[in-house]
């Protein structure tokens, strides 16, 4: 039998390592089997482990509710720290890093075992941290990575690689443009300004259609990853001459693709047809949005990452090394695949 610690990192090893590509037509090709791209890593992981000594008490910070995602996010790490034993204390920052750090100094003080934090943006993090490594205390970040000089100020980072996700999404893109001649304007939806993900994946995005010349960006805003201004930005974008109104949108999340899709039908425009709509995330919305054909396709970031968290937890109580970086399997659907898909969306 397999001892814990050589199971754990058998299967960590193996969601590491999994990727799915497609071919010309959105088909997906064979890639190895392994643990489920929404399902992620199963509580049977952590349950091999048994109970600590004693119950482990988890500070979370969470960054806020801006999304679907989020609250997603949220619920996966709740129910996986009930499933787990594990007391988990969350803090909601409501989109303020002060907030998050008032957090963290209240579970300094509590002496907690474990602090995980979802920033809201990557900097300005190293003065915090250095208080929680006085402290004592491990810290485990989680979804959006922070920018620091010192990487021993945390144990591992749980989260998507976010560049991939605006490379897949750049990828897609020229395939479906293959054989449409420029130029192609391009309408971006960002994230909130200075986070990770709204960083790595608009710099993803570029480092692909760079290899088409007569792609190019032409509008770009902020929308906060949220429905409500993922509409408003989008309708400003729109209000333009036709001849400058965009012919593809790449939304940095679901939601603002949801809201713009709103604000692209009010504008008397058909989305999906009149413009090609890109998006990450991959929550059932956006599935039942690629089913109606109004999105194109959307990159999958996997908000249920609380079974992974838990386990990382109890191996760092246990004494035990994690990788520095823990990526969860994530995948790119169209909507010619949406149909079958959304049926196995669990948000």
């Amino acid at each position: 039998m397999l001892k814990p610690v050589h199971l754990f990192l058998t299967l960590l090893t193996m969601l590491l390592l999994q990727s799915c590509s497609f071919g010309a037509g959105g088909e997906r090709l064979p890639a190895p089997q392994a643990a489920d791209p929404i399902r992620g890593i199963t509580s049977e992981m952590y349950r091999t482990i048994g109970p600590p000594p004693t119950r482990i008490v988890l500070g979370f910070s969470q960054l806020g509710t801006e999304s679907s995602w989020r609250m997603a996010n949220t619920a996966s790490i709740q129910s996986a720290a009930e499933e787990a034993g594990i007391t988990l204390l969350m803090e909601n920052a409501e989109q303020s890093q002060e907030k998050q750090f008032e957090a963290i100094r209240s579970f300094i003080r509590q002496k907690v075992d474990i602090i995980a934090i979802a920033p809201v943006v990557q900097s300005g993090w190293e003065p915090i941290l250095q208080e929680v490594k006085q402290a004592g205390i491990p810290v485990v970040i989680i979804d959006r990575a922070v920018d620091v000089k010192d990487n021993a100020l945390y144990v591992t980072f749980i989260g998507s690689d976010f560049f991939e996700e605006g490379v897949k999404a750049g990828k897609y893109l020229l395939d479906k443009l293959r054989n449409q001649p420029g130029p192609v304007r391009i309408a971006e939806l960002q994230g909130t300004k200075g986070s990770t993900p709204s960083i790595d994946r608009g710099e993803g995005f570029r480092s692909v259609i760079k290899e088409r010349p007569d792609l190019k960006i032409t509008q770009s805003d902020p929308a906060d990853f949220t429905e409500h201004q993922g509409y408003a930005v989008m309708k400003k974008l729109l209000e333009v001459p036709k001849q400058e109104q965009p012919s593809v949108l790449f939304a940095h999340n679901d939601d603002m693709a949801i809201g713009a899709v709103r604000a692209i039908e009010e504008a008397g425009l058909q989305p999906g047809e009149d413009m090609i709509i890109i998006s990450i995330d991959g929550t059932r919305k956006a599935f039942e949005q690629m089913v109606e054909g109004k999105i194109n396709a959307v990159v999958e970031c996997n908000p249920l990452l609380g079974p992974l968290l838990m386990q990382a937890a109890k191996e760092i109580m246990a004494g035990r090394t994690l990788p520095k970086r823990m990526v969860p399997q994530e995948d790119i659907f169209t909507k010619e695949m949406a149909g079958d898909e959304l049926a196995r969306r669990k948000f």
